[in-house]
């Protein structure tokens, strides 16, 4: 059971104003979030012009790895940051300074292809699964237990039908008999409702600007090292304070 931080995603600039989009501003953010009890690092490199890039992950990891030794490094690959299969797959292919793992859509049409490319390069992967469609395709993919970890992640604003999806997905799993971790996460209004049910499952869980800018309370947070704070109280024990 880790705690994970998120520091930034695809949110846009405006979304908050300690939302880091350089190499060096999410390596200092990074720093922060791993001394408020981060174990683990979730980032999306961005280029020169603040755009989601997989071209920038090489600067990025590096950057990071100097503020945080020793802490696992991951990143998103996202069919969305490239817009591209064939782009994707190249700047994959072209990564120097490799992160511990990325993030896998299943959602997307080239996630198999994209899984094993990560195989070859010796890059752990977090099989992201956002509905329980997701699941069943993963499950039946050839070698689908030699994942790093299950990446549930709910984007569903409506929390009962949120709960329902994770507890779906859940199910597929458990009835494949998938041996690997799992980290269950929610986005805005969801986030701490899921980690308060990751923590009852003893799964791990992510929390960051990525997913949400509030604390449990409906505070805005003043950065994200305050929301993993927060989220590392309830891992430890704290119960949820709610609005």
């Amino acid at each position: 059971m880790i705690v994970q931080a998120c520091i930034n995603g695809a949110r846009p600039r405006d979304f908050h104003p300690k939302l880091p989009l350089t190499a060096e501003a999410m390596a200092s953010d990074a720093a922060a979030c791993v001394a408020a009890g981060a174990a683990e690092l979730h980032i999306h490199p961005r280029g020169t012009d603040r755009r989601e890039s997989l071209a920038a992950v090489d600067a990025t990891v590096l950057a990071v790895r100097r503020t945080c030794p020793g802490t696992l490094v991951g990143v998103s690959t996202g069919a969305w940051i490239e817009n591209d299969v064939e782009r994707t797959r190249a700047a994959i292919a072209g990564w120097r300074d490799l992160p511990d793992y990325a993030s896998v859509n299943l959602s997307e049409p080239d996630a198999p292809a994209v899984m094993e490319l990560l195989r070859q390069r010796g890059v752990g992967i977090e099989a992201g699964l956002a509905v329980v469609a997701d699941a069943e395709r993963f499950v039946a993919l050839p070698g689908h237990n030699q994942v790093l970890r299950i990446l549930i992640e709910i984007d569903i604003p409506d929390l009962s039908a949120a709960l329902d999806e994770a507890h779906g997905i859940a199910a597929v799993l458990e009835r494949a008999g998938v041996g690997r971790p799992i980290l269950l996460h929610g986005v805005d209004t969801t986030v701490w409702p899921l980690v308060e049910l990751a923590h009852r499952q003893r799964w791990s869980t992510r929390v960051g600007l990525e997913d949400g800018k509030t604390l449990a309370d409906g505070r805005t947070a003043k950065d994200n090292a305050e929301i993993v704070a927060a989220a590392v109280a309830i891992f430890r024990g704290a119960p949820v304070v709610a609005s």
